[in-house]
């Protein structure tokens, strides 16, 4: 059943234009942001950093955009009901409706393949470090898209979801800044700025995106995915309930 609705979710995305406008959008942004304030032709470097660097204020805003449909639409036209009649556990409903979302904006991102073309006509770069980087993407933005679910199913209005993920999401990009280290180090105990740090998506991006593939960045989105996938599931079980 998480199959079925998998595709009836990733077939509703291109019987819409809504598909073609965030590709359009999240293309040409990131093309803009690569050639023009990256300065990827004046650095004259083999590499894609620039265009991975702005990736996640890309997501920040885009990925709420695509998440604050999921639950919000369904709960505010009523559909919800008759999904959830559907002989489907609520969480395989949450996770058939995620994974379509999320392979939608991995569709996304592999439509900026010619920039990696383009990187290696030009120079010989380093392909396994932008395979990396292309995965620490898909999983940071499947990170953002998570929050934004659980964010959709606490309310039936977009925009209040939006808000809501964007706030969050951006809470845990800021959560790896020295300035939000500098805010907590006076009075907190260290094992707590630890934890705090630990959360951001931004170092954990990073560290993947510089070709280091250790597993635990790779588990710490997995892990946060999981989480807040849970916690879409027990929002709608509540809502339900209520």
């Amino acid at each position: 059943m998480i199959a079925t609705v998998f595709k009836r979710e990733l077939a509703s995305y291109f019987s819409t234009p809504l598909a073609y406008v965030f590709i359009v959008i999240f293309l040409m942004l990131s093309a803009a942001l690569t050639f023009f304030l990256g300065g990827w032709y004046e650095r004259s470097q083999a590499d894609l950093l620039p265009f991975f660097g702005f990736h996640p204020w890309l997501y920040l805003f885009l990925v709420p955009a695509i998440a604050m449909r999921l639950w919000a639409e369904e709960r505010k036209s009523g559909t919800i009901e008759l999904l959830l009649t559907l002989p489907i556990t609520v969480f395989q409903a949450v996770l058939g409706k995620y994974l379509a979302a999320w392979v939608f904006i991995g569709i996304a991102l592999a439509l900026t393949f010619p920039m990696w073309l383009t990187v290696n006509y030009l120079g010989s770069p380093d392909n396994g470090v932008i395979l990396a980087a292309y995965l620490g993407s898909w999983l940071m933005a499947g990170a953002f898209l998570a929050v934004g679910s659980c964010m959709s199913a606490a309310t039936n209005n977009q925009v209040i979801a939006f808000i809501l993920s964007v706030v969050v999401c951006f809470m845990f990009i800021l959560a790896g800044f020295t300035l939000v280290f500098d805010v907590f180090k006076d009075w907190a105990p260290l094992p707590l700025l630890d934890a705090i740090t630990s959360l951001s998506f931004l170092s954990h991006y990073q560290a993947i995106s510089r070709g280091v593939l250790d597993l635990r960045d790779v588990a710490f989105f997995i892990v946060m995915i999981l989480a807040w996938l849970l916690a879409t599931a027990i929002v709608i079980d509540i809502k339900k309930a209520s």
